[in-house]
């Protein structure tokens, strides 16, 4: 590896570890956590359809 390939990886590191440095850790939890809401939200609204078409599904099989 020349000089030059190694200064650039650590100039690389360098700016990783400033980046890393930088993050304040309240504001990484509050973004998981609005993020797990997010989630949570759309995991419940594919439930209620879910069953909602089940049901639905039922209904229109009792019909028969």
């Amino acid at each position: 590896m020349s000089p030059s390939e190694v200064e650039n990886r650590v100039d690389e590191g360098k700016l990783g570890m400033d980046n890393a440095l930088r993050v304040n850790p309240l504001d990484l939890k509050d973004h998981y956590e609005r993020q797990l809401k997010q989630l949570q939200q759309a995991y419940g609204e594919a439930m209620l359809e879910l069953r909602a078409s089940k049901k639905i599904q039922s209904m229109l099989e009792e019909d028969k």
